[in-house]
């Protein structure tokens, strides 16, 4: 039961995207998920300041709410978060934002095993 004067729906109240500093709930991470894809959400980490944006439609939307607070483009890495794929198997390194070739990634892919890593700490944080 809700408490008075609140929505009676979760999904009314989690915005596209969502800044995070500190771990999401699992309510606010299956509006995300089911919210444009279903069975998985995008997400963007700023690796050196350690905080990701999560959802959007593109990777793009959960970057520009990043730059909107303080992070640098250079930064910014793009993946997406499969729940219930097991730590293994549920995060992929792939968005169009990744695309860098003066920074040395050629690909969609994150292909720096360090950078790779950072964005999985920051995921699973």
């Amino acid at each position: 039961m809700m408490a008075p004067g609140r929505s009676s729906s979760l999904t009314e109240t989690v915005p596209d995207v969502v800044l995070l500093t500190e771990r999401i709930g699992a309510g606010p991470l299956r509006v995300l998920v089911a919210r444009f894809v279903t069975d998985m959400v995008t997400f963007v980490a700023d690796v050196e300041r350690s905080v990701i944006a999560v959802g959007g439609e593109l990777h793009s939307d959960a970057g520009a709410v990043l730059l909107e607070n303080g992070s640098r483009q250079q930064d910014l890495w793009g993946a997406n978060y499969y729940p219930g794929r097991g730590p293994d198997d549920c995060l992929e390194y792939t968005a169009l934002i990744n695309i860098r070739p003066s920074r040395g990634n050629r690909s969609m892919e994150i292909e720096d095993p360090v950078t790779r890593e950072r964005v999985r700490d920051l995921a699973f944080r």
